[in-house]
């Protein structure tokens, strides 16, 4: 496929019954779409309705942690859909009391609540921090500082949360009790908070991701983390970190945080947790657990399909030691895209990240953009996400090989000559 096909984007046979003009008719137009229609996936790679094969470091956007069609992925679902799929929460669900434990186990949890999606643990994890905000400190209209170029969601709320200002336009009246300051900026933040410090209207909780993702792949200074952590503590403020992309091994620990040398109060989790099946989590610590019945609620949330995937999905991690694999695997990746950049400096400034989650940025006065990079990869057989206009996202899944890093260093030379 040329590059000027995939710029040009003509319409596409999805299935041989169904073209892209047809889905479009059909679908609302939320994305912009790739011309593309993966119809299948083995480990690292899939394949289009045209039988091409494509190395994917997209992973879902960072949620195919075992890649796809993982035997032990496909054994838990083949054995929880044929015993029992989805009850209500109603009833004690054994399988989402083992999940708990095993992610309360590998943290600095005591609780957690489970939904369906990272914006949905967002979302608990908003509401957790206002009724603790109202109920222990007393706080009459409760403020989260969040930074700037964060992203947490496409809810009303977590929309709201999110820095980014192109997420919110038409959106508005938005949700009241948000402020931003910029990201790793410790001076912003002691302004903020000494800004609003008022009888009545206080910062109850500072919502941050450990790395930003959307935002360009940046990831968080450790003593900007352990000085907020610090006022944290001395304000009875409550610290709660979005997990949701870089979680789950994915930084090649258990969880961001884990980089910072710091705990969180509450942690959100989603995307890598079910491998691809939908599954959030919400996770905090027991002083701040205010929650209770008929407080918060999921219909789908936790229910014994996904709890049973999610639970097998952690439990290859650990037994396959993926974390290791993680580890080396980032640092290959990391160091042959610095050789490029180094090969190309009047194209890229530098390459940044942590583990299986990194970003090469283009230099800002250049007209080529991230779009362009992901389409020419695209047409070499290389799919890449990207983050923001100039910076391109390398986020494979976890059981990512060695020799399946060197190619994709491959192709995207090759798409860099092209």
């Amino acid at each position: 496929m040329s590059i000027e096909a995939l710029v040009e984007n003509p319409p596409l046979q999805v299935t041989s019954l169904f073209s892209s003009e047809e889905f479009d008719r059909s679908v609302m137009q939320t994305y912009g779409r790739f011309p593309l229609a993966l119809e299948r996936g083995e480990g690292c790679r899939v394949w289009d309705t045209q039988g091409r094969e494509y190395l994917d470091f997209v992973a879902g956007i960072a949620t195919c942690t075992l890649g796809h069609a993982h035997p032990a992925m496909v054994a838990a679902v083949t054995e929880q859909i044929q015993k029992l799929h989805h009850v209500s929460n109603l009833y004690y669900i054994p399988v989402q009391g083992e999940l708990a434990k095993f992610l309360i186990d590998r943290s600095c949890a005591d609780k957690v609540f489970f939904c369906n999606s990272g914006a949905e643990a967002n979302e608990g994890a908003i509401k957790l921090a206002r009724k603790y905000a109202h109920t222990v400190l007393g706080i009459k209209e409760p403020v989260i500082l969040t930074a700037h170029a964060s992203f947490h969601g496409r809810t009303l709320a977590t929309i709201t949360a999110t820095g980014q200002p192109k997420y919110q336009k038409n959106f508005d009246p938005l949700m009241p009790g948000f402020e931003y300051v910029p990201y790793n900026d410790i001076q912003a933040i002691e302004e903020a908070i000494d800004r609003l410090d008022n009888p009545e209207r206080q910062v109850a909780a500072i919502l941050l991701e450990a790395l930003q993702g959307e935002g360009g792949v940046n990831p968080g200074d450790i003593a900007y983390f352990q000085r907020i952590r610090e006022i944290c503590n001395a304000k009875g403020i409550l610290l709660i970190l979005d997990e949701v992309q870089v979680g789950m091994g994915r930084t090649g620990k258990w969880w961001g945080y884990e980089n910072l040398g710091i705990e969180p109060d509450i942690f959100t989790s989603a995307k890598g947790l079910g491998g691809g099946i939908p599954i959030g989590a919400t996770l905090c610590k027991k002083f701040c657990d205010v929650f209770q019945p008929g407080d918060h609620a999921s219909t789908f949330g936790g229910n014994p399909f996904a709890c049973a995937v999610a639970l097998k999905v952690c439990q290859t991690l650990e037994r396959e030691n993926l974390l290791s694999n993680v580890q080396q695997r980032g640092e290959q990746l990391r160091a042959g895209l610095k050789a490029i950049v180094q090969k190309y400096p009047n194209l890229f400034t530098q390459v940044r990240g942590w583990g299986l989650i990194n970003g090469m940025e283009l230099q800002p006065d250049i007209s080529l953009t991230s779009i362009d990079l992901v389409k020419a990869c695209m047409a070499e057989g290389l799919l890449l996400v990207p983050a923001g206009p100039k910076v391109l996202r390398f986020v494979p899944p976890l059981i990512v090989t060695a020799a399946e890093i060197d190619r994709g260093l491959a192709v995207l030379e090759r798409a860099i000559a092209s």
